[in-house]
């Protein structure tokens, strides 16, 4: 389902036809709380993943309503904003991966909000680049003007200090929320870790970010790290994340 909710707002041209997609996954949640599936081969899994680990309706639906809210073309207002989206989508995945490893826990849950919006903030940012190319731009806005910089910068490509200094403010944001969640390292229960081992990915990329001193359109930031499987191997088998 999270992948057939983050395609829609791509996909379509007409926020009427996103809206009727969205409007059908909601109808879909509540027929699989009400043991009435649709015949969808996606929903039928959510039904079965839903009996089988008593997942917890509230964040399907967190996510569905954050998703429709972002139909909308327009960049965050502040940094906030940003992560009040993060946290209801990508938290909220985290908070079910969690009820899927059979893990309530309300260490894991501060970890998961956390690590859910570095996630979403470390995917705004590399969306940039693809994003400039479409003539849109989805930065925090707050932040872009404390630097006097414009959404057309970012849609020509510039890279001065200006805007570099609005990525590194916003990519640090990211590396906050994850030291946070680093913080209950010790009070979170390890069976609860493979659903954090995404920081694997977060890390590489803030780490690649640095080393080009912040320009978000350094062709290197868009290749693939071979060695992160490696990496994620070497996080589990430490048993950190």
């Amino acid at each position: 389902m999270w992948n057939w909710l983050r395609q829609i707002k791509d996909s379509t041209t007409q926020k009427t036809t996103g809206l009727m997609r969205m409007q059908f996954w909601r109808e879909a949640v509540e027929d699989i709380y009400c043991d009435k599936p649709p015949h969808q081969p996606v929903a039928t899994e959510l039904w079965r993943a839903v009996k089988r680990h008593n997942l917890t309706k509230m964040w399907l639906m967190k996510i569905i309503d954050e998703r429709e809210k972002n139909l909308d073309d327009r960049a965050y207002r502040n940094i906030q904003e940003l992560e009040t989206y993060a946290e209801n989508t990508q938290s909220a995945l985290l908070y079910l991966t969690l009820e899927i490893l059979g893990v309530r826990d309300i260490h894991a849950d501060h970890t998961a909000s956390h690590i859910g919006k570095a996630q979403g903030i470390v995917t705004c940012l590399r969306a940039t680049p693809y994003h400039s190319t479409r003539q849109k731009v989805f930065l925090p806005m707050d932040i872009c003007m404390l630097h006097g910089v414009s959404q057309e910068d970012f849609i020509r490509g510039k890279q001065e200090k200006n805007v570099r200094d609005v990525i590194y403010d916003i990519a640090s944001q990211a590396h906050i929320h994850l030291e946070h969640a680093r913080s209950f390292s010790k009070k979170v229960p390890v069976k609860a870790y493979p659903a954090f081992f995404c920081t694997v990915a977060l890390d590489d990329y803030l780490c690649n970010m640095q080393k080009v001193d912040f320009n978000i359109f350094h062709p290197s930031l868009q290749k693939k790290n071979t060695l992160l499987p490696l990496h994620l191997y070497i996080r589990s088998w430490k048993k950190t994340y």
